[in-house]
């Protein structure tokens, strides 16, 4: 047998080296690429991972934020950064996950705010600063709506919007007024009001109409249709409502019945509980809150939590979280010290100055069946925040009824990267197919999301 070419041998070796140091690239490679992976679905930020900003929110990463995680209040890092608004760009829409589809379904309206949907499907559309009701029917070949009505107008900054009863032939749609609960006769179908609304309530406050403060009232009925719940934001960030009779009866929750007569309190302490919704499995009422300002970036919170029935949740005196129940905001030492071991902690925490507003839960078909029973809310997005956040709407996941504690990013993509903003969620309805729309009073426009993916 001859002996190898020295020639050959080289080669060889040069090659199997080659080899080696390829396998070691990969070994040392592969944990680092990994890391700079976006999260999926099934990876949860928790800790200090958890605070995001808008240029991070992304489709399917999932957050979860606990009291443990919060530092102590910071006034001296409170900003006044409001948004920047800009025209949408041509080639830009919002970002859903993938295997959803997002379209444009109307736009150039007037200051878009809630939206819900009545019985035969039709979306009801509260248009605040101009009083008006709108409805929009059905979905045309190029995606729009292919029917559109002014319901009624002349309301006063109109913006929660309820169909009793319950069911599919409801008799009346109430609307809650910056300033009362009115009810218009209706019947399914209907694309103006039959005739002139009811007053049947009034609300404090009163908003700009009345010396200002939080302006918006939402109305949703209890699962049994026996309660009316409106929810009244506070006249102030933080003023203390033992001296400041501008706040009797705000930042509550408060009970009437359907005709109107006033029952009580039904919670308490809720700075500002923009979006209710009744949660069809446990049957109980759901807030979705903006908390209080000029306590830092990263505090506090805001929150959507279940609302207890006679529940205190801390507004002005406490925050939620602390030994004891509750945490003494700073601007109120030494105050109510009876109240601090009431203090309810919400479900979920969300980013601070996230601006949460309306809320549902999703009880359609449309979507993978793992959504059936979780939540939406629409976050309208900070001011008081150096990096802004929210402009988005998120996901609730939720076990037998009841919140994780975590949220998803689902409907991202309103802000750019030169920090201005093009669009922000307002409200978000579920459409008689199952589909979602969510209102954009940035763009002043409405989106339809549907789901195209296989399930």
């Amino acid at each position: 047998m001859s002996r190898p070419d020295p020639s050959f041998k080289a080669v060889a070796l040069a090659c199997t080296l080659g080899f080696l140091a390829f396998l070691v690239l990969q070994i040392v490679e592969r944990p680092a690429s990994a890391t700079h992976q976006q999260p999926n679905q099934q990876s949860v930020l928790t800790g200090q991972t958890a605070f995001t900003d808008a240029a991070h929110e992304s489709p399917g990463i999932r957050r979860h934020l606990t009291v443990a995680d919060l530092s102590a209040p910071a006034p001296q890092e409170s900003v006044d950064n409001g948004p920047t608004i800009v025209p949408r760009p041509a080639n830009v829409l919002p970002i859903a996950p993938k295997g959803f589809k997002v379209e444009l379904y109307a736009t150039g309206l007037d200051n878009p705010r809630l939206i819900r949907t009545a019985p035969n499907g039709d979306l009801f559309l509260a248009e605040s600063e101009t009083g008006k009701i709108k409805v929009f029917r059905g979905v045309g070949a190029d995606g729009k709506a292919a029917q559109l009505s002014v319901f009624a107008e002349g309301l006063h900054q109109p913006f929660g919007i309820a169909f009793y009863p319950s069911g599919p032939h409801p008799a009346w749609v109430y609307i809650g007024n910056t300033d009362g609960i009115v009810r218009f006769s209706y019947k399914n179908g209907d694309l103006t009001a039959a005739g002139p609304s009811q007053h049947i309530a009034d609300l404090p406050g009163g908003g700009r109409l009345r010396g200002g403060g939080h302006w918006t009232r939402d109305v949703v009925f209890s699962r049994d249709g026996t309660k009316l719940f409106a929810s009244v934001g506070s006249h102030s960030n933080v003023d203390d409502s033992d001296t400041h009779p501008e706040e009797f009866h705000r930042a509550n929750v408060l009970e009437f019945t359907p005709e109107g007569h006033f029952v009580k309190i039904y919670a308490s302490g809720l700075r500002n509980c923009v979006g209710e919704a009744i949660n069809p499995t446990t049957g109980e009422l759901w807030c979705s809150t903006n908390e209080r300002d000029g306590l830092g970036n990263n505090y506090p919170p805001d929150y959507i939590t279940h609302v207890q029935e006679d529940g205190f949740y801390g507004w002005p005196w406490f925050l939620y979280g602390g030994p004891g129940g509750g945490i003494q905001d700073p601007r109120h030492p030494g105050k109510h010290p009876e109240l601090q071991a009431k203090v309810i902690t919400p479900d979920i925490l969300v980013n601070p100055h996230f601006a949460s507003l309306e809320m549902l839960f999703y009880s359609g078909s449309q979507f993978p069946d793992e959504y059936k029973g979780e939540g939406f809310a629409a976050e309208h997005g900070s001011w008081n925040r150096a990096k802004r956040g929210g402009y988005e709407v998120i996901r609730l996941p939720m076990k037998n009824g009841h919140a994780t504690g975590e949220y998803e990013d689902f409907l991202t993509g309103f802000t750019l990267p030169d920090d201005t903003v093009w669009g922000r969620p307002v409200g978000v309805a579920q459409a008689k197919d199952g589909s979602l729309f969510v209102s954009d009073d940035g763009s002043h426009s409405i989106w339809h999301v549907s789901y195209v993916g296989k399930k």
